[in-house]
């Protein structure tokens, strides 16, 4: 079975930066099945990033491999991580993405060697050609590159919580424009204890019931629910809740309990 690469980036569709990438990939391992996840990231948005990969990469199967090519050159000293992770093997730059997209910090992380003196324009190919062909091969993974301990940290926002409230902030807008929070099922329901509950934004009406679905309430209507990934969504039935609402990202999001 053909192993699957996985590509997560920000270099959009226009250029030729993605297709020299996958172009070194194939000729080192030419039976990989390589899966664009997105190449829409926001230039130099980890953050972004990290909120598409931490809930895309389970869904594949053990042994795939994820490269995360997003703010490459942010970290000046230009290291790149190889990382395994639950059977799952990671590539990218150490700019903080992977503090983000790892609550705790992953116990196998190697520094992948960088072609300083290359002639290639674009090296960052062979960096991640080379530890793709390694992975491929089945070769030790410690042999990928040199240990590392610790990586560029990345504060993440984190929800203010108290007996009767949580702050959260928006943390994601989708393609539908659609509001994520950073509030998980899991704690809402933690604090909650079933208490009635206000979500509240902006200025507007609060919300004080969840849904299961968009067409549980009229077109036009606001709504909200914990969505497949388990985050608090906030959204329009067949509208634009971002414009609408005026919500932007790192906009807060209160959530009081009765």
């Amino acid at each position: 079975m053909p192993r699957i690469v996985t590509i997560t980036s920000d270099f959009g569709w226009k250029d030729y930066y993605l297709a020299i990438m996958k172009g070194a990939i194939l000729t080192q391992v030419p039976e990989v099945n390589l899966v664009d996840i997105t190449h829409e990231i926001e230039n130099y948005d980890i953050v972004h990033a990290a909120f598409v990969v931490q809930n895309t990469w389970k869904s594949f199967p053990a042994g795939t491999i994820h490269i995360i090519s997003v703010n490459d050159f942010g970290n000046p000293s230009q290291t790149f991580l190889a990382i395994k992770q639950s059977e799952h093997y990671f590539l990218g730059p150490d700019n903080g993405i992977f503090s983000l997209v790892f609550p705790e910090a992953p116990a196998e992380t190697f520094q992948l060697p960088f072609p300083r003196t290359a002639v290639s324009p674009f090296p960052l190919k062979e960096v991640y050609a080379n530890a793709v062909a390694h992975i491929h091969q089945n070769l030790p993974f410690h042999d990928i590159g040199s240990p590392l301990t610790n990586i560029v940290k990345r504060l993440s926002f984190q929800p203010v919580i108290t007996p009767s409230r949580i702050q959260g902030t928006v943390i994601h807008i989708d393609n539908y424009e659609n509001a994520i929070v950073n509030i998980r099922k899991d704690l809402f329901e933690r604090v909650g204890h079933g208490r009635s509950f206000s979500i509240l934004f902006k200025r507007h009406d609060p919300i004080r019931q969840l849904n299961e679905r968009y067409q549980d309430v009229p077109i036009g209507e606001v709504l909200s629910f914990f969505n497949s990934a388990g985050y608090l969504e906030i959204a329009i039935n067949m509208g634009k809740a971002s414009s609408l609402l005026d919500l932007k990202l790192e906009d807060s999001v209160q959530i009081d309990f009765a």
